[in-house]
């Protein structure tokens, strides 16, 4: 840039600039000639604009086709899903997936769209007996627009009279029955699941897009998808677990991503720019509840370049009215979800805006480092301060356990509801090989040259320019006044219009707050992950690596970074497209079957929360407990559920499974011997909530032997599973 800088200036030395002849009259007065190659210098330099952007569009949309089919063929290849029944594609959907399928369920079996919206916001078959709207509590707007989507869709090839399914019988072996198997949109299961691949496969576009805008080069797009492909189990799950709410989410968080950064790059953003921001917060956080979380540290990051200077208080503002907004909007499409106005996301909020507010006041202390001190002092106090205050007000305790794991994850806390989160796997810390597999793709290694190259850029910079403040300081002398706005009439400051490279900066520091969550918590490095691959992009960026030569040699050197990445990367990609299985749950399928066929429609049944969330999906039976565990009251209720993994008698358990009115209990055998880790049985759980029983047989044992009266009868049993009715 520098380059070209001084190459305008001698020109116009030379009395010519580009395609312009400038001459001057006899007044002194210059007039301007136009040279007859400006016009052809315009054009070619338009149609070079519209190849440039061509050909981006096109490799967008080869990333968005490749991810497309890449997700669907192993989602197809780990199941076989084309060749299951309609029970068996339902089981398939198991712990929370199979809750949020069955509500989508309902809406397009229902007579009409609005009979089925009305059974899940007034459903008494969830936590039965007590009426929840679960659209509220459970994030179910995806399950809403795709239940609109396929009625329309049915509805029209109806009118067309046009087939949607095609059918076959499936022969299974094994002594199972042959089923029906039918493929085709028509078939609830696949509309459902081609409409989270397609969302996922766009956003793959995007995400290239993104890529190509940070760096500034089309080769660090492909950088950025090539570094997704080749780390796609570490970024995604999508392919396994399509109804998950992250699989919905994730890609408006991409979007929304993009348009902070979009906003930050740019010299003069509006409220308009606002409005887009929100737009994109709103379809981010009404699917998935853990969308407050990803935003709060994009709240913290995007403060974090407005205390260093890198973005004036307008740019602060615009994208802190976005989040606002769409927390605002949020919170009423969710019905007043409490959960969100007392999240830390939302307190936030309040203060960025107070130290905003602040400016004035605080510029007048001299020292910049102690105004960042208090804007950060101001941020923390100020967040916990709010939180608790609502928190106090309004009643609220669903969010209890999140400061819970906190604790347990940093010191010695431990109880029930704890110890069943940090006994999964999925949120136990970063496990070891995770960085170990991030290394032999190259991913790693690059994002850290990037992030060295990046912070050092930054602070060579930061140093010259308080040297230049220094000593222009010491040359104007203290007594001289600044120079004035004529508009505010406050002293000009240098920094009013930010630093360049702000957007840089802003994922430095949303890269830092993604890999401290996935270090706590494993099943958050699908943050990490993709921060990293478009991170990585950065390697292509001029502007930070002009020093490794002419930009041939740049490219060169970033072809062959992108040719060793691949080297691991085809590995990784080979063994994923190598994967092959073939559902099935023979003995969940004879339970479901057997449910279906001898027991009443009223019957209530609790066990374990996976389980559940199919009896209820596949057998339509009330439950009173299931896997979306954020609610106070449920987690109080599964604690009674689970007591029959614990060490109380027979009648105790009896005693707390008659108040919640159930008449079936499942018990799933393995449960009573099976733990991932040491202390972490489901007995050994219990221990620590209940240490007056400790040495005692755990009930599931007895609960699986012959004898269970008086308190209880076995009714159906097979290798996995017993029933047990309760005995009133």
């Amino acid at each position: 840039m520098a380059i070209k800088k001084r190459h305008q200036n001698q020109n116009t030395e030379n009395g010519k600039t580009n395609g312009v002849n400038r001459t001057e009259d006899r007044r002194g007065r210059h007039s301007r000639k136009v040279d007859k190659y400006d016009k052809k210098g315009t054009s070619s330099s338009t149609s070079l604009n519209y190849k440039y952007f061509a050909l981006v569009g096109v490799l967008a949309f080869i990333a968005s086709f490749l991810h497309g089919q890449h997700l669907s063929h192993m989602f197809e290849s780990d199941k076989h899903f084309s060749h299951l029944s309609t029970l068996e594609r339902e089981l398939a959907f198991r712990t929370e997936m199979g809750l949020y399928f069955s509500y989508y369920k309902i809406m397009i079996e229902s007579p009409t769209f609005f009979d089925g919206l009305s059974s899940i916001m007034n459903d008494n078959m969830t936590e039965y007996p007590s009426t929840i709207n679960t659209l509220k509590r459970f994030n179910l707007y995806p399950e809403v627009v795709l239940a609109i989507g396929y009625r329309a869709y049915t509805g029209f090839m109806k009118y067309l009279n046009k087939p949607t399914t095609l059918c076959w019988t499936v022969t299974r072996g094994q002594g199972m029955q042959p089923v029906q198997s039918c493929e085709g949109l028509g078939e609830p299961s696949y509309f459902y699941v081609d409409a989270v691949i397609l969302l996922n496969a766009l956003m793959m576009g995007i995400f290239f897009l993104f890529g190509t805008f940070l760096s500034g080069s089309v080769l660090g797009g492909i950088i950025t998808v090539a570094a997704w492909f080749y780390n796609h189990g570490e970024a995604t799950r999508v392919q396994w677990t399509p109804p998950l709410r992250e699989s919905f989410a994730y890609p408006f968080l991409v979007i929304q991503m993009f348009l902070v950064t979009y906003v930050i790059r740019i010299s003069h953003p509006t409220y308009k720019h606002s409005l887009l921001i929100a737009l994109a917060t709103i379809c981010y956080m009404l699917p998935w509840q853990f969308a407050q979380f990803s935003l709060l540290t994009q709240t913290i990051a995007v403060l974090g370049c407005y205390v260093l200077k890198y973005i004036d208080s307008h740019k602060a503002r615009v994208i802190f009215a976005g989040q606002t907004i769409g927390l605002f909007v949020s919170y009423i499409f969710l019905f007043g979800n409490e959960m969100l106005l007392t999240s830390f996301f939302a307190s936030s909020l309040i203060i960025v805006h107070i130290i905003i507010a602040l400016e004035p006041v605080l510029e007048h202390i001299r020292v910049r480092p102690a105004i960042i001190a208090v804007q950060g002092l101001v941020l923390m106090l100020g967040t916990l301060g709010i939180k608790l205050i609502l928190s106090k007000i309004l009643h609220i305790q669903d969010d209890a356990h999140i400061s819970d794991i906190l604790r347990s994850k940093f010191g010695t806390f431990k109880n029930f509801h704890t110890m069943l989160y940090t006994c999964a796997k999925e949120f136990d810390l970063m496990e070891a090989e995770t960085p170990v597999r991030l290394l032999k793709t190259l991913l790693l290694p690059t994002v850290l040259f990037v992030m060295i190259t990046v912070v050092c850029n930054f602070v060579v910079k930061e140093y010259k320019s308080w040297l230049n403040m220094e000593t222009e300081a010491k040359s104007s002398g203290a007594g001289e006044p600044k120079p004035k706005d004529n508009k505010t009439d406050h002293p000009i400051s240098k920094d009013v219009v930010g630093k360049p490279n702000a957007e840089v900066l802003y994922h430095v520091f949303q890269l830092i707050a993604f890999t401290v969550m996935a270090v706590i918590i494993m099943r958050l490095k699908l943050f990490l992950t993709p921060q990293m691959a478009l991170f990585a992009s950065l390697i292509a960026s001029r502007q930070f690596f002009s020093w490794l030569g002419p930009k041939s040699r740049h490219y060169a050197i970033v072809a062959a970074i992108l040719a060793a990445m691949s080297i691991g990367g085809y590995f990784n990609i080979k063994m994923e497209l190598s994967i092959t299985g073939e559902f099935s749950n023979w003995p969940m399928e004879q339970m479901v079957e057997w449910i279906k066929a001898n027991t009443h429609k009223d019957a209530v049944f609790c066990g374990p929360m996976p389980t559940m969330a199919t009896g209820k999906l596949s057998a339509n039976r009330p439950i009173v407990n299931h896997p979306h565990y954020e609610d106070a009251g449920l987690r109080a209720r599964t604690k009674e559920v689970y007591s029959m993994y614990s060490r109380k008698s027979l009648a105790e358990i009896k005693e707390k499974l008659v108040k919640l009115r159930v008449n079936y209990a499942v018990v799933e055998q393995s449960w009573c011997i099976r733990k991932t880790r040491e202390g972490c049985g489901m007995p050994e759980i219990w221990d620590i909530e209940d240490p007056s029983n400790r040495g005692k047989m755990p009930a599931c044992e007895i609960l699986q032997g012959q004898n269970v009266g008086p308190h209880f009868r076995r009714v159906f049993k097979n290798d996995v599973y017993d029933i047990l009715e309760v005995i009133v």
